[in-house]
């Protein structure tokens, strides 16, 4: 097992040197004797996958050089594909060395040991993608909510996740694939991503979802069980990278739109209470000063909002689900309470929200005079 794990620690190096200048010496031969290798890495795909206890050391030893993009056992699997893509952008490649390795790529099944053609459909369908979303962006007017190269992202995202579920089985393996890809991205970019996903999850009519019903033939009651049971794993890996660091989640707050956060926040508990507890801890850093009659932040560092963006984004779950307003209610009138249940403005900046977020009938009969 020990010559298996070292030849497996050598993939990395072969697809480096596959994307490095030094193919300009290869010749057909050489080819033929790399493209074997990706046959053998995928052979020991296929043969340890039902084996958790392999398949984790096979997936150790991958990570332990840190290849980037970083390197998983689900990538023996894939191990031609990644190779044939790396050899055919690389323009270092002699022409023969590329004649020959498109006839492996296009050989039909039963004509030797050539990559199955559907790794190669899906090959060119991800290549497509990736060359559509590289595209410059122009201005467009479109209708509020992400942008369409966000919620394409986002289809890809979870379209890989669900294919990571299917081949690595446990979700402590799935985690670790998804902090990899997600760490890759530039912070601002991956909260757009993970929040155009978090939202396709429970729009539910995502043409990657309707395209996996219809692969699995899940027009039977089964079917859409199975999917929703998926989906519902994805949605909690996601949230798990997401709350798992609570400076990640802060930044993932102040990056994205009120409405865009009340929204999630009305179709995920999780992110709900830790959301409700993070606004608290933000506007309990404001004081009130009487001289400019306002609400100030006491700290910069901490108090990473002003009051009216605090009360912005009480306004937006306010406006979301009758449950949502129900608990964005209780909290702020919780919270009223431990502060002296004063009715006055400018004693408790849970006060002064209670009287200006447009909550359904607040009865109370409370002041509106300012203190001097």
């Amino acid at each position: 097992m020990e010559v298996v794990l070292g030849q497996v620690e050598q993939l990395p190096a072969l697809l480096a040197v596959s994307r490095s200048a030094l193919v300009r010496d290869w010749d057909s031969l050489t080819l033929d004797r790399a493209l074997e290798w990706a046959r053998y890495f995928q052979h020991l795909y296929d043969r340890f996958r039902a084996r958790p206890q392999l398949r984790e050391a096979l997936g150790r030893r991958l990570r332990r050089s840190r290849p980037y993009p970083l390197l998983g056992f689900p990538a023996l699997g894939r191990c031609p594909q990644l190779l044939g893509l790396a050899l055919l952008e690389n323009r270092a490649l002699p022409p023969a060395a590329c004649r020959r390795l498109l006839r492996s790529l296009l050989q039909p099944p039963g004509a030797g040991t050539g990559c199955d053609p559907r790794g190669l459909e899906l090959l060119a369908r991800r290549k497509a993608a990736a060359c559509l979303l590289a595209l410059p962006r122009r201005p467009l007017r479109r209708a509020p909510g992400p942008e369409p190269q966000l919620q394409a992202e986002a289809q890809l995202l979870l379209s890989r996740l669900r294919e990571e579920a299917q081949e690595v089985g446990e979700a402590a393996g799935q985690q670790r694939w998804l902090c990899g890809v997600l760490e890759q991205l530039p912070q601002p970019r991956t909260f757009g991503v993970v929040a155009a996903a978090l939202a396709l999850l429970k729009q539910g009519h995502g043409a990657e979802q309707a395209g996996d019903r219809d692969r699995h033939g899940s027009g039977r009651r089964g079917g859409y069980q199975e999917i929703a049971a998926g989906d519902g794993c994805s949605a909690g890996l996601l949230l798990s990278w997401l709350l798992g660091n609570q400076e990640r989640f802060a930044a993932f707050c102040l990056c994205l739109p009120c409405s865009h956060l009340a929204f999630l926040a009305g179709h995920y508990s999780r992110l709900s209470r830790s959301y409700l507890d993070l606004l608290t801890g933000w506007g309990s850093h404001l004081v009130y000063d009487p001289l400019q009659g306002r609400w100030v932040k006491s700290c910069l560092d901490k108090a990473k909002l002003s009051w009216e963006e605090l009360r912005e984004h009480f306004s937006c779950l306010c406006q979301g689900s009758a449950l949502l307003k129900e608990q964005t209610q209780a909290a702020l009138e919780v919270l009223r309470t431990q502060d002296g249940d004063f009715e006055v403005r400018g004693l408790s900046v849970w006060t002064d929200l209670l009287m200006e977020v447009p909550i359904h009938e607040h009865k109370s009969n409370m002041k509106t005079y300012k203190i001097k």
